[in-house]
């Protein structure tokens, strides 16, 4: 994609659920050499973010153009940068799929995530 600005991805690399995920979206980034890069919140400079860890930790984040896009939306701009996910991307803009999807995410999805997060680092 020539002339495309990357755009930056900060996730949970020691959360299984959200390596997985991220794994899966770098693959198929990779194959088709989208303008992402995903980045291991725990080896990320996070003051160059603008967040602290546990800010970070709470759901993913990105960054493009050096705005801060994060939750629901960061997905939407990794959808949207990979051919395959475009379709994602176009029913996620959707308005109702958009509160809906958001509010899933905001309120159900990131914060078990975050207390899994928790938990297992306890266990540690």
């Amino acid at each position: 994609m020539f002339g495309a600005m990357t755009t930056e991805i900060l996730y949970n690399g020691q959360c299984p659920i959200c390596a997985a995920e991220i794994a899966h979206y770098r693959k198929l980034a990779m194959e088709v050499a989208a303008p992402l890069d995903f980045v291991d919140l725990h080896s990320a400079p996070l003051n160059d973010w603008g967040l602290t860890p546990e800010q970070a930790t709470r759901r993913i984040h990105a960054r493009q153009d050096g705005v801060i896009i994060s939750g629901f939306p960061a997905f939407v701009l990794i959808w949207r940068a990979v051919p395959k996910l475009h379709w994602m991307a176009r029913v996620a803009n959707l308005p109702v799929v958009r509160h809906i999807a958001a509010w899933g995410y905001n309120w159900i999805a990131a914060p078990a995530l975050y207390r899994l997060h928790l938990y297992r680092m306890r266990r540690v």
